[in-house]
């Protein structure tokens, strides 16, 4: 019977590295650039016990010293809420005045695609004046929104978008005016009346 295994027989020396990271190397050969002895040798599950044994923490010695830094210094101060924030800012920032927006649309952004999602009766308004752009997914109001001024085809006019959503645990109606030659226009949000 043949035997694929043979069995390792090499002796290993435990070499480390100036950030404390330990290997094993063959005893017999010099060790690479970089790494020096620690004194134990032997066969190779003996020599990855000691290792086992001793490599307790597994985070490069520069590391170490930068977390140990770190954790000596003050925690920062969190910066002040200005005065005038509330829960809802964001809200209420859009539901004064008209903002930029644009429809968001994957993967492409087309006059298609628009009326696609129109059709589905679900849409994606970008209020691209926020930090990083606020993009709302709104359940549209097909008796409250306008497509009358809208030449899918000839992709221009005007479409008026209206429809409702939840941000912040509030329900509020975004309303938006898109024209179909840039797929941008205003918007903004109404806070809706709970009954």
């Amino acid at each position: 019977m043949s035997q694929d295994y043979q069995e390792d027989n090499t002796i290993y020396k435990v070499v480390v590295n100036h950030e404390e990271q330990y290997s094993i190397w063959p005893a017999d050969r010099e060790n690479a650039l970089g790494w020096r002895d620690v004194g134990k040798s032997g066969p190779k599950d003996e020599c990855l016990a000691y290792i086992k044994e001793v490599w307790t923490d597994m985070r490069p010695l520069s590391l170490r010293k930068k977390m140990e830094e770190l954790a000596k210094q003050p925690k920062p101060e969190p910066p002040p809420a200005p005065a005038e924030a509330t829960k809802n800012t964001l809200i209420e920032r859009l539901s004064t005045g008209q903002h930029p927006v644009e429809v968001g649309l994957r993967p492409e952004k087309t006059v298609q695609a628009l009326q696609e999602c129109i059709a589905r009766g679900y849409v994606h308004i970008k209020f691209t004046d926020t930090k990083g752009g606020t993009e709302l997914g709104v359940r549209l109001d097909s008796a409250a929104s306008d497509f009358s001024k809208a030449d899918f085809a000839g992709k221009s006019g005007k479409v008026h978008l209206v429809g409702g959503l939840t941000l912040d645990y509030v329900k509020v109606k975004c309303i938006a005016d898109i024209d179909l030659g840039t797929l941008s226009g205003k918007g903004r949000l109404e806070p809706m009346q709970v009954a």
